[in-house]
């Protein structure tokens, strides 16, 4: 394969999985948006992205795997490979987790309603914000964007804490709503896994750009 359309090649490979970061994002927009509008059109939406999802992720993985043996790239191509595979299943899982909120969401809004002392918006809000930041890293492989996605997670952490903390209480002392309590936990439970991924997708953009494992706190090394 000559050179230059192996790197074309790579800028397809990039392009592909951006297109699929795209849907993962409107994906957990629609399952939020769907639970704080009352909209079961949005929430319904969520499942057939989550479909479009996993026959992304199946294209994206045939691709790099067959870039990674007609090529046998080395460095900081094959870094990207393996990041692109990683950053793949991290996608995935953003669409299953959508879909998990979306279902407790759907069944929040059979149920009479509730008022629980919980600001889900907050919580969804930054989550987004770091599968923004962790997306616009890998686009300009920018590693000290990626960096700052790690500082948020401990923000959501606490966050679901928090609101963990607030729905047992809620049960204690209003067993009635204990449904929907344990919905809003469950769908707390997500937005941090969510979360999780959003870190683990700056990581291996970190990974991509200087080669350093940061998962295990090691000090980043340069090209």
């Amino acid at each position: 394969m000559p050179r230059i359309h192996y790197q074309q090649r790579l800028a397809e490979l990039k392009n592909k999985l951006l297109a699929m970061a795209a849907l993962a994002q409107q994906t957990l927009g629609c399952a939020m948006d769907g639970y704080m509008n009352g909209d079961m059109v949005l929430l319904h939406h969520v499942q057939e992205n989550e479909t479009a999802i996993n026959a992304a992720q199946r294209s994206v993985d045939e691709m790099a795997y067959d870039l990674m043996a007609m090529e046998q790239p080395m460095a900081i191509d094959l870094r990207f490979l393996l990041a692109v595979i990683k950053i793949n299943g991290d996608l995935e899982r953003i669409g299953d987790q959508s879909v998990n909120i979306a279902e407790r969401a759907a069944d929040l809004l059979s149920r009479p309603a509730a008022d629980l002392p919980v600001n889900l918006r907050q919580m969804s809000d930054l989550t987004e914000k770091m599968i923004r930041f962790a997306l616009q890293s890998l686009l300009d492989g920018d590693a000290a964007m990626a960096k700052s996605v790690l500082a948020l997670d401990d923000d959501v952490d606490q966050m679901n804490r928090d609101i963990h903390k607030a729905m047992i209480a809620m049960i204690q002392q209003k067993p009635q709503w204990t449904a929907q309590a344990l919905s809003i936990v469950i769908i707390s439970r997500n937005l941090e896994r969510i979360a999780d991924h959003a870190t683990n997708i700056a990581e291996d953009v970190i990974f991509w750009v200087h080669g350093a494992d940061v998962r295990h706190h090691l000090s980043l090394a340069t090209d």
